[in-house]
């Protein structure tokens, strides 16, 4: 064998070493972890528990720690504290902590109007039977605080002097502040709503029908994608692989939430399914339009809001590059 077929065969060796050290390597980078805070038991949380389950988080590089909190006003808190790195808050808070000199931002909504209904006591027939009630919500800012005060006032009625708003925690134990009699009506999504029916509650209004709200936001801080874009650029990559994945993969999908909702009730389950398979939104650009009902909602504590435009506290560009580099079509095209 000649000298040059030999070192030939040697750079041919010694490459192919290279590239499978180079691919060992690669496959032993530590994943980078992070924190996401879950604000519910429910249904509309689904898309988190998929990307972790179904380790999407993990083939984007990134080890999420999921964290139940109670509400968006906690997870601001938690966001601006950097205990975590994003949550679902809803706009007001967002607009109400900027006001005051935070830098949170929207990056995505993952659904467009919210799966939110009031249930209510059998004896409770129309807006005006809820003076003198008491009301669960999540926590005081939340999704459901916002919602159930904005309807509230809609109606006529002042909460808080005509309706008590309590803050009760998560889905289940504002069913059973219902179910005891803590409170006379309490704010519920899918599945909890099909389950208060089933104890004899009525539903007094559906929030979806009362105001328009985008909700599942993304939110994070300016400071984080100065900071990090990589990483929040990765768990939204994530996060949009997750909304594919649930649907076009049901019994996966259902699967993971009968675990974090420790139910194996098929109609329950089949039910969440089929409401936010149509409602989780493929392209989730932060969403401006519309928004009426929040600026009204702030600015009876800030009129300043309306000196703001809803794209101050919006950063699109993490879906638009998604967009724009094909990811998103890839996922369609790829199932």
């Amino acid at each position: 064998m000649s000298r040059k077929i030999r070192n030939h065969g040697w750079a041919v060796a010694v490459t192919a070493l290279l590239l499978c050290s180079a691919v060992a390597q690669g496959q032993d980078k530590p994943l980078k972890k992070f924190r996401w805070g879950v604000t519910s038991l429910s249904a509309s949380q689904w898309i988190p528990w998929i990307a972790k389950d179904a380790r999407l988080y993990e083939k984007h590089g990134l080890d999420a720690e999921l964290v139940l909190l109670r509400g968006s006003g906690q997870s601001a808190q938690a966001i601006i504290g950097g205990s975590i790195l994003a949550a679902p808050c809803t706009l007001t808070t967002v607009m109400g902590a900027n006001l005051s000199g935070a830098d949170l931002v929207n990056l995505a909504h993952t659904v467009s109007g919210v799966q939110s209904k009031l249930l209510v006591r059998p004896e409770i027939r129309k807006p005006e039977d809820l003076r003198g009630k008491k009301l669960a919500v999540s926590g005081f800012g939340s999704l459901a605080d916002f919602l159930e005060r904005y309807i509230i006032k809609k109606h006529g009625l002042e909460p808080g002097r005509d309706v008590i708003i309590l803050a009760i925690g998560t889905q289940p134990d504002r069913l059973q502040a219902l179910a005891t009699g803590v409170v006379d009506a309490a704010d519920l999504s899918h599945p909890a709503d099909i389950q208060a029916e089933r104890k004899g509650f009525r539903v007094l209004w559906d929030a979806k029908q009362e105001v328009s709200y985008p909700s599942m936001s993304v939110v994070t801080r300016r400071k984080f994608v100065a900071d990090d874009r990589d990483t929040l650029l990765r768990m939204i990559k994530a996060h949009v692989e997750g909304i594919h994945f649930l649907k076009t993969n049901k019994e996966a999908s259902i699967k993971i939430l009968s675990k974090y909702l420790k139910t194996n009730d098929r109609e329950l389950l089949d039910g969440s399914y089929e409401i936010y398979r149509k409602d989780f939104i493929n392209v989730p650009y932060p969403i401006t339009q519309g928004l009426q009902p929040t600026y009204e909602y702030v600015a009876a504590q800030r009129p300043e809001i309306w000196q703001h435009k809803p794209e101050a506290f919006m950063d699109a560009s993490f879906i638009a590059e998604l967009e724009k580099s094909g990811f998103i079509k890839s996922l369609t095209t790829a199932r």
